[in-house]
């Protein structure tokens, strides 16, 4: 099978794979694509438009973003340790919802039999410490509860803030269609590239698990899972779902500090609301439509790129429950093609972090595909953001990746030029 045709096999795949599940299917329609949620100084979401996801009763799209966009202060619960004040703070490239140039700080150490162990960090002078949690804050809300990292916790890792535009048709994703994706790969590659799924808690469904897709680790599987997890580990705030800040070092409020309002809605339901109201990142029309950027798509598929920058996914269909059957599929992310150019799976690519974020262990060296869709707004690239052009991106693919890199150190300089056009489109 060549190349071309993979991410046409996979989307067969996908599609054949659900409509095994006995739910009533149509063919499939194209996600909505827009940068349509701008972040605005006055009247937040006021011209902002969704995707048609429907709202929950007396709930509005522009509440839901005024929500991801609210600043906290350490009176609404914010802290005692944190990265940001707002949801926004750090996915705000364009629109709210998209990436940033910010980072976080991840660190552990190794024990005896080599397996990570999250980090232990002294605070308050050492009477008081926080355990056995990987990511170190930047920020604090009295001196006495700042984080440093200790000598001993000697592996150390930055790690980007994600894009998360799209992302309620990512988790609108089938299991099947991305085990399918995986199996592919190994086929297409002759094992040298396997991309692994890892099955993680449901948080909103204790005791139910699903394969993870968001998150540098695939460490969540669920929006409301990875929005309930970054509100308490980023900002600071506690929620039904992460119920104990981990310092009582500073705090002036009772946990849990995220409360349903009148519409009987918690920040966390809101905030999950508006990403999965989100458009996917749309292309360059113009640029996606020059024939340098055509020529580019094809080299993109010929040297191998596409066997985990997967180019076309179809989500399952409206009415498919999911997440532990916390969530049912609704119309408008349901039974659409996306094109988010990523296969949502672990890979080792020798730029590994060391952290264990989710059993097994052998995924302290890999990281999930970086989904392309909106790469035009990335001016730093790779999860620690050390990349600042393309071309250093993919040089330093190794591992799984190293063939794929080598046939792109053979393309001549006008090929390489029209993969980099294709790549500035998306």
């Amino acid at each position: 099978m060549t190349l071309k045709w993979l991410s046409v096999a996979i989307l067969l795949v996908g599609v054949m794979a659900l409509g095994l599940a006995g739910v009533a299917q149509q063919a499939p329609t194209e996600a909505s694509a827009g940068f349509d949620t701008p972040t605005l100084a006055q009247n937040p979401g006021s011209q902002s438009t969704s995707n048609g996801i429907a709202q929950p009763p007396g709930d509005t799209y522009a509440l839901d973003q005024t929500r991801f966009e609210q600043d906290h202060d350490a009176t609404t619960g914010l802290g005692p340790v944190f990265n940001a004040r707002a949801c926004a703070d750090c996915h705000q490239n364009p629109v709210s919802g998209g990436s940033s140039q910010f980072t976080e700080v991840r660190a552990g150490h190794k024990d005896a039999n080599g397996n990570f162990v999250a980090a232990t960090v002294p605070i308050n002078d050492g009477a008081n410490i926080i355990a056995n949690r990987s990511i170190i804050n930047d920020r604090a809300l009295i001196p006495q509860a700042q984080e440093h990292i200790p000598d001993a916790e000697n592996i150390r890792a930055l790690r980007a803030a994600l894009n998360t535009l799209g992302d309620g048709f990512v988790e609108a994703i089938d299991d099947r269609t991305l085990q399918s994706i995986a199996q592919h790969q190994i086929e297409v590659s002759e094992g040298r590239i396997h991309g692994e799924a890892v099955e993680v808690p449901i948080l909103e469904s204790p005791g139910q698990s699903r394969i993870g897709r968001f998150g540098w680790k695939d460490q969540h599987s669920s929006l409301l899972s990875f929005i309930g997890d970054a509100y308490l580990n980023e900002m600071g705030v506690t929620n039904r779902l992460r119920p104990k800040d981990v310092t009582t070092v500073g705090k002036i409020t009772s946990d849990p500090e995220d409360t349903p309002d009148n519409l009987g809605l918690a920040d966390i339901d809101h905030f999950a609301q508006f990403i999965r109201g989100t458009k996917v990142p749309p292309r360059d029309a113009v640029l996606s439509a020059s024939a340098a950027a055509q020529e580019g798509r094809n080299l993109f598929e010929r040297i191998g790129c596409a066997n985990c920058h997967v180019s076309t996914i179809v989500t399952a269909p409206a009415g498919t429950v999911i997440n532990g059957g916390a969530f049912t599929v609704p119309e408008a992310l349901g039974n659409k093609i996306i094109h988010p150019y990523s296969d949502f799976l672990l890979h080792d690519i020798e730029t590994g972090d060391g952290i264990v974020q989710n059993p097994p262990q052998d995924t302290a060296n890999k990281l999930r595909t970086v989904p392309l869709w909106g790469l035009r707004m990335h001016p730093r690239h790779m999860h620690d953001l050390a990349s600042l052009t393309l071309e250093s991106a993919i040089e330093r693919h190794g591992g799984e990746a190293e063939h794929v890199r080598n046939r792109f150190r053979e393309l001549s300089t006008q090929d390489k030029q029209a993969l980099f056009t294709f790549l500035n489109s998306l």
